[in-house]
């Protein structure tokens, strides 16, 4: 499935000039049907997973109980 810059940064929740950029740099794949842009979706699959995981590591860490305080007197 393809899908226009429009849809493609509501896809990604980035910014259409951010995706236009990256388009233009050559770091998303794209086609030019003469007259828009056209992306193709799945190429963001393996992204989206990667940020999936990362959002599950971060949510993990965050309720990681913290150890109990062992109550440790400096000596000054």
């Amino acid at each position: 499935m393809y899908l226009t810059i429009k849809e493609t940064a509501e896809y990604l929740s980035y910014p259409e000039a951010y995706i236009e950029s990256l388009i233009q740099q050559r770091k998303i794949r794209a086609i030019h049907d003469g007259e828009q842009y056209l992306v193709y979706k799945e190429q963001f699959n393996a992204h989206l997973k990667q940020v999936e995981k990362y959002k599950a590591l971060v949510e993990e860490i965050l309720n990681e109980q913290l150890p109990e305080d062992r109550d440790i007197k400096d000596e000054d």
